[in-house]
């Protein structure tokens, strides 16, 4: 069987869903397809709980009838029988009614994730619906049923497995199944979700349960690129990359693939395909074990970083003294990406500030504290990066641009720098050039 996840932008219209139907319908064998909601909606919905929270009751009901109109209006237009239409409308609208019904409570945080995931479920529902109305027999499963993953990070696959196998058995036996991305059962049996973006980790969660022959993400981009496309001209489709070259990437701000994607079908040596649905020809990019060619390969940025640095004479010699450091991110569960250590300094960055104060508290007993906003990381990527003769040329840099800190010996395949983000774009051009523009230097005999 094979897995198919389309986004938001690839089912965010009548006509990109027809689309999504050919591309089902083109490809042989069984396909579970999993899908976001319409692309805008999870954000209408996140507003949505902003206003419940506030018992903004005039400005919740407006947001919902929003809501509702967005999908009668693609109903209305997706469907070519009007009989259809309106079978699929009044059904639609009895689903609808559970989001009114929840959102007619007092509020609650356990309602957020309940609220936020109403996407995927009407999206997944018109999905089969018009499915069967162009001939295309599907069964509509609900995640719910069998995406109970307690730990984020570290998905139990063989629950799922477990309970998926089973939601199957109970099922007639289809040739196309439709699900919903984002949304998992926490380990307190409440609706949670994979946070935004994790649709591509349910389909590889689902990939690695179903042992899928492969997974394809499909998006609006022709797969992975060598640099930001939004930010640099004349950048390459990435044919191959293998999984940890994909992992560097999607961690470090490559926002076409979520940042876990990669890590259960790894383990089962899984490919991913990431395809462009409106341009379904493209050969787009083949993540998988393999290796096709070393060296330089890729750049990614990832913003909203911020750079702490502790400063102590009592590091020096000092046995225990970055275990104690490190207790105190892990006490505020706020992960670390960079690190550099001198004989008496830590530099050290995170992408999550909402215990920063608390953070600092704790710090300050160990020395003196020195904090930077507004930065970025860039992650120069490739197999084998570390070995490639060309890789001191990232570091030409240097003389045009003021970089905060280096990360490079980690691993094999990433050099990592932290500038200013008003510098991101500069360095993002400049390493462009030197890394992939450049003429190859001649070897001096």
């Amino acid at each position: 069987m094979k897995v198919l996840k389309f986004g938001g932008t690839s089912v965010g219209s009548a006509a990109t869903i027809r689309n999504v139907r050919k591309i089902i319908t083109s490809q042989k064998g069984r396909k579970m397809v999993v899908v976001s909601a319409m692309s805008g909606v999870t954000n209408q919905l996140v507003e949505l709980v902003a206003q419940f929270k506030q018992n903004e009751t005039s400005a919740v009901a407006a947001i919902l009838e929003q809501i509702r109109m967005k999908h009668l209006g693609l109903i209305e237009e997706l469907f070519a029988n009007p009989e259809t239409a309106k079978s699929t409308a009044n059904l639609f609208e009895i689903l609808f009614e559970q989001l009114e019904e929840v959102t007619a409570q007092d509020f609650e945080s356990s309602l957020e994730p309940v609220i936020v995931t109403f996407g995927e479920t009407f999206l997944s529902f018109i999905f089969s619906q018009y499915l069967e109305a162009e001939g295309v027999s599907n069964t509509l499963l609900d995640a719910k049923d069998f995406m109970h993953v307690a730990n984020v990070e570290n998905p139990d696959v063989e629950v799922v497995s477990q309970l998926l196998s089973g939601v199957l058995r109970r099922e007639v036996s289809s040739e196309v199944y439709v699900t919903q991305g984002f949304v998992r059962v926490d380990r307190n049996k409440n609706i949670n979700t994979l946070n935004r973006g994790g649709s591509d980790y349910t389909a590889t969660i689902i990939g690695a349960a179903l042992k899928a022959s492969e997974v394809q993400i499909w998006t609006d981009i022709d797969g992975f690129h060598n640099n930001d496309p939004r930010f640099v001209e004349n950048t390459k489709a990435l044919s191959h990359l293998t999984f940890e070259e994909a992992a560097e990437l999607a961690y470090f701000g490559a926002k076409i693939l979520h940042p876990q994607t990669v890590s259960p079908v790894k383990e089962r040596n899984i490919p991913i395909f990431l395809k462009n649905t409106f341009t379904p020809d493209a050969s787009g990019t083949m993540i998988s074990s393999e290796v096709h060619g070393t060296g330089l390969k890729a750049i990614s940025a990832k913003g909203d970083i911020t750079a702490i640095k502790i400063k102590s004479n009592r590091m020096l010699m000092a046995h225990g003294f970055l275990k104690k450091i490190f207790e105190v991110f892990d006490k505020h569960q706020t992960a670390i990406d960079m690190i550099t250590t001198s004989e008496i300094a830590i530099s050290l960055t995170i992408d999550n500030t909402t215990n920063l104060h608390k953070i600092l508290d704790d710090l300050e007993e160990y020395g003196e504290i020195t904090v930077d906003t507004n930065h970025s990381i860039i992650c120069i990527v490739g197999e084998g990066l570390i070995n490639d003769q060309s890789t001191f040329r990232i570091f030409e840099i240097l003389n045009d641009i003021p970089v905060r800190m280096i990360s490079y010996g980690g691993s094999n395949n990433n050099v990592s720098l932290l500038v200013d983000t008003r510098n991101k774009v500069q360095a993002l051009q400049a390493l462009n050039v030197k890394l992939f523009n450049q003429t190859p230097m001649l070897e001096h005999s």
